[in-house]
């Protein structure tokens, strides 16, 4: 049987172990990725996340692992668990810290049971529940373990000990196989081929234009513009910053084809960015921004969507997930997909309590996605819907 152990930072795991755990796909599970979060001061203890994270070893051989981090509060998680919180509190328990497998800030799906085999994804599951109960992990023991946004084939790996919840995203897929923009039109009924049109026409007559670059042929200055802008965003709406850019330039460096830059420029500036990581087949779009004296009508559609989608149909792409939430984006040709997550209470009678909680949840979220995918910008005659 593998033996499980809790590494508080990843660079304690060598990169070519954790990456052949899973098949490169997914950028958000790169060593490269969780590692340069680590040592670039995105994810650390003052911002509520402390790296402690699980792997089985057979040996000096790395088996099966999770990206996991004990949690002080439950801030850049997009899985929304405060009530729990305020309920653990009310009842005169501690519910933080909790120990959370995720990707730090990112609502992405992706693989979170890393495993050489599939079998391994319970054993770890299974060590997760026996660290955090078992009053192994500070202080004694911990209030809860969560899984957010895993795979639907790791679904298999839980038992009904965990609580699944689901959520919905807006996703798009290139479902009948565009070969270009005015294709993927094309399949859209007249009034939302128009606006998007109309829309576009805007940005183009105040005189943006835009650049799409990869790390490798972003300069200094690209970076630090984009930096730029995702801290006006967080100001603008009054919430901290946490992306460095030392880890900015990192991720050119490190991972200098799957880092894709989106710069809106006007009169030999940039005034606006979107910030997104490569796949396997996927475009993910992650940060956006702009100079906040620049107020061009449409410009966040374009930066943020169609710039994204143009790209994933140059370069043969199948899907683009362009962050969580946001049903403005279902007219821009992005359709609701769920996401999953699961949860494990260590109090029975707590886990009890919620379980019909969330079973009502999953029912009301699944009957939303149907209904908004019955309003799809979509002819129906185009196949993409």
């Amino acid at each position: 049987m593998p033996a499980a152990r809790i590494h508080g930072a990843l660079s304690g795991i060598p990169a070519a172990q954790w990456d052949a755990l899973h098949d490169g796909r997914n950028p958000f599970v790169a060593h490269a990725f969780l590692e340069g979060m680590e040592r670039h001061g995105v994810v650390a203890a003052r911002h509520g996340w402390t790296p402690r994270h699980l792997a089985l070893w057979e040996g000096d051989t790395l088996v099966a692992a999770a990206p996991a981090y004990l949690k002080a509060n439950s801030h850049g998680e997009f899985v929304f668990d405060h009530a729990w919180a305020h309920a653990y509190a009310r009842y005169g328990r501690e519910y933080f810290p909790k120990w959370l497998c995720a990707v730090p800030y990112s609502p992405v799906t992706g693989p979170r049971l890393l495993a050489r085999d599939p079998h391994l994804r319970a054993a770890l599951l299974d060590a997760f529940r026996g660290i955090a109960g078992g009053g192994t992990a500070p202080p004694d023991g911990l209030s809860s373990v969560h899984v957010n946004f895993h795979e639907a084939v790791e679904d298999a790996a839980f038992d009904d000990a965990w609580l699944a919840r689901t959520d919905v995203q807006y996703h798009w897929r290139n479902r009948a196989g565009w070969r270009d923009f005015g294709a993927f039109l094309a399949a859209m009924d007249h009034k939302h081929r128009k606006n998007i049109r109309s829309e576009r026409r805007r940005v183009a007559a105040a005189g943006v234009r835009f650049r799409v670059v990869h790390g490798d042929e972003a300069s200094a200055g690209d970076l630090a513009a984009m930096h730029d802008f995702y801290l006006a965003t967080f100001a603008e709406h009054g919430n901290r910053p946490t992306l460095t850019l030392p880890f900015l330039q990192h991720l050119a460096e490190a991972m200098p084809r799957q880092l894709v830059l989106v710069l809106a420029e006007r009169g030999g500036r940039a005034i606006a960015g979107a910030l997104c990581l490569r796949g396997g087949d996927t475009l993910y779009g992650r940060y956006w921004g702009a100079d906040p004296g620049e107020r061009v009508p449409g410009l966040h559609f374009e930066t943020c969507y169609y710039q994204g989608i143009e790209y994933c149909l140059r370069e043969g792409l199948a899907c683009f997930e362009p962050g969580a939430q946001g049903e403005h984006k279902l007219a821009r040709g992005f359709l609701p997909a769920l996401v999953r997550s699961r949860h494990w209470i260590a109090d029975p009678a707590f886990a009890g309590a919620l379980a019909p909680w969330c079973a009502e949840e999953r029912r009301e979220v699944e009957g939303w996605a149907a209904a908004l995918a019955a309003h799809s910008p979509f002819r129906a005659d185009a196949g993409a819907g």
